[in-house]
């Protein structure tokens, strides 16, 4: 529920939308009231007298109710809200969470990615009919969702990378089959283009931009729900996909994340299903100068489905996932990554909320603080300074399993999609603003 209730003498507002539109009326105590919607605001209007004095209370707190009868937008994510904070018991301080225009199709286990001009790209994913196609952008100068037509190939759980070019690497995924064709999308044509094949059909892997301009794809999962411990790289110069050294153990639901020292951390993970699942507690670091991966000890605790980011100090976060029992385990804790001397150190106090699935979804904040938006209906924002975790204001009413999250250059974040229980696909989308 998003929406804050402002009582006054003449009526009362409500965020919404940042357009005017008449929505309809209805008869209230012999007064004829008109709603609209103007400058982010749902207005009642009274287009008679003003109800007298001695009624106003009781006259308004009935109004107020019906409002919230009549009007299912207020309830739901069919219209933006912009800059409204919810009436929950999060912390002002960790910023707030409010709903904008739903995105076209929905979407779990799809890609958000940031694009030169500020807008993102959002692309593929599943929902209840399949791998999708298509694929939308995301303007944050006007909280809507256009169509970006389609990709070559219906994609979940592919990876999109914004290559130094400003075109944007997607590559692998799933449809019915382990893809290894990967394509491109040109934001100045608006297109999506064929590029190089993948050494290895791929899904549920990783990909990390290195500072050389090539990207790493690393694990995942094969043909013949084979999990993957070789990786590859791309280079933008020729458009081709060269192996590259192999992990050291086969992995998928892992992370990976830059270091500052070009370096490559991976976490975490996990080989083979159901009864026969092995979950990594260990680690390895990737080193483009050598194109070799070696061990690199030990998280606190075994994770699968968690997400890891950088801090601004250069030590990585990471947090949430789960244990064999999947939701049933979900994690609450964390624990921080020091690569000046490759220690794994649990973070003092947990998460307010137990979270897996939420890859991608850890967001390093303009203010270093992170955001962390994934696995559960409430977003929480992780103070390094103190080691705290804090609700955002706002509550996103489902548990956002494989959604995304999007740093914006105006430093708020956009959210988006996601699954929940009974395998129910989300449209939705939130933007996060400290």
């Amino acid at each position: 529920m998003f929406l804050s209730l402002l009582g006054a003498a003449n009526g009362a507002l409500m965020r919404a939308a940042a357009s005017t539109q008449p929505l309809g009326g209805f008869t209230f105590l012999g007064r004829h009231i008109i709603i609209e919607e103007q400058d982010s605001y749902l207005r009642l209007i009274d287009v008679g007298e003003t109800m007298k004095n001695t009624n106003r209370t009781t006259s308004l707190l009935v109004l107020l109710l019906t409002v919230i009868s009549l009007v299912p937008s207020c309830k739901g994510n069919s219209t933006a809200t912009s800059g409204e904070r919810s009436e929950d018991n999060g912390n002002r301080d960790a910023g707030v969470i409010n709903a904008v225009r739903s995105m076209a199709t929905q979407r779990a286990a799809h890609t958000a990615t940031l694009l030169p001009d500020g807008k993102v790209l959002v692309a593929g994913g599943f929902t209840g009919g399949g791998s999708l196609v298509s694929a939308e952008v995301f303007d944050p100068a006007t909280s809507t969702f256009a169509s970006a037509g389609n990709m070559n190939a219906a994609r979940a759980g592919h990876t999109a990378t914004l290559l130094p070019n400003g075109k944007v690497l997607i590559a692998g995924g799933y449809n019915g089959s382990y893809l290894a064709s990967a394509e491109l999308y040109d934001p100045a044509a608006h297109t999506f283009m064929p590029t190089g094949t993948m050494v290895t059909s791929r899904s549920g892997h990783v990909a990390t931009l290195l500072n050389n301009g090539k990207v790493l794809l690393a694990g995942g999962v094969g043909t013949g729900w084979t999990f993957l411990a070789d990786a590859e790289t791309y280079d933008p110069n020729t458009n081709t996909f060269t192996a590259t050294g192999g992990m050291t153990t086969a992995r998928e639901s892992h992370t990976a994340t830059l270091l500052r020292d070009g370096r490559v951390l991976i976490t975490g993970g996990h080989k083979d299903r159901r009864a026969n699942i092995t979950i990594y507690t260990s680690a390895e670091i990737y080193n483009p100068a050598s194109g070799t991966f070696t061990a690199a000890g030990n998280l606190t605790i075994k994770r699968h489905k968690h997400d890891a980011t950088l801090l601004a100090d250069g030590r990585v976060l990471i947090v949430g996932g789960s244990d064999e029992r999947d939701r049933d385990g979900a994690y609450r804790n964390a624990e921080i990554y020091n690569p000046a001397n490759g220690s794994f150190t649990a973070v003092k106090n947990n998460m307010n909320a137990p979270r897996y699935k939420l890859q991608g979804t850890t967001i390093l904040l303009k203010n270093g603080k992170v955001l962390i938006a994934g696995g559960a209906n409430r977003a929480e924002v992780f103070d390094p300074a103190t080691n705290t975790f804090s609700f955002a204001q706002g509550d996103m009413g489902t548990e956002l399993l494989f959604s995304t999250a999007t740093l914006l250059n105006n430093g708020q974040v956009l959210i988006t999609g996601g699954y929940h229980l009974g395998n129910i696909v989300s449209n939705n989308a939130w933007i996060y603003r400290a």
